[in-house]
């Protein structure tokens, strides 16, 4: 693995490392359609798989439910409907959750070499908690920046901006790992470097990203 974080380090001159959360450390997302499906099943709502690729996957809860409702919702009417959902999510995932393949192969082997690591991501403090209480990765991070430290969610750029700031690294020196299509379109926004994991979406849908692999594994990355 060392060699793999060499060559990123080089080909990408990264000093810094950032890492979404849902799909990306974990191999999550279809929990979270699973969640969303029975959440909205009392409420006469549908969502389709493709439907939550393209509004759901990557974007915070509250665009997530304002989508949903159809109408603008109060940061506490919106946190409500939230803590709901996301309660129900980490009930359904427990015993499933799980690093992605060769996470911790690749968060070690930063460390390592000296680059620090942020985690961006549009979820919730408690799912953050609910990871690191299954597994033992906090101790990686320098800083963790969720949705209730930005204003506007993925795929604006503000997320990872507040990442960079965070690790006091240029953006042009930060290297992103992401699942989804608007996580790309925010950090590439940022002016960073993106490796897109097919977790969540297939690799041409990823093609804005400047690498694609399927986990962390050392033979994924085809540098």
């Amino acid at each position: 693995m060392d060699i793999v974080i060499q060559e990123l380090i080089k080909k990408f001159d990264t000093k810094a490392a950032i890492f979404d959360l849902d799909g990306t450390l974990i191999d999550n997302n279809h929990f979270h359609l699973t969640t969303w499906l029975q959440y909205l099943k009392n409420k006469g709502r549908i969502v389709t798989e493709a439907e939550y690729r393209t509004h759901f996957n990557g974007r915070t809860n509250k665009d997530v439910l304002e989508y949903i409702y159809e109408r603008p919702l109060s940061a506490e009417e919106a946190m409500v409907y939230s803590l709901e959902k996301e309660a129900l999510y980490r009930e359904i995932y427990k015993e499933h959750i799980q690093p992605v393949a060769g996470l911790l192969s690749l968060l070690e082997g930063f460390h390592r070499n000296g680059i620090p690591m942020a985690i961006a991501t549009s979820g919730i403090q408690p799912n953050i908690d609910f990871m690191f209480e299954h597994i033992d990765i906090k101790k990686y991070f320098t800083a963790v920046i969720n949705s209730s430290h930005v204003k506007l969610g993925k795929p604006d750029p503000e997320i990872y901006f507040k990442a960079a700031q965070a690790l006091q690294v240029p953006p042009a020196n930060c290297l992103v790992f992401e699942d989804a299509v608007v996580g790309i379109q925010s950090a590439k926004t940022a002016g960073m470097k993106v490796v897109a994991i097919t977790t969540t979406e297939k690799a041409e849908e990823l093609q804005s990203a400047d690498l694609i692999i399927d986990n962390f594994l050392p033979e994924s990355f085809k540098l």
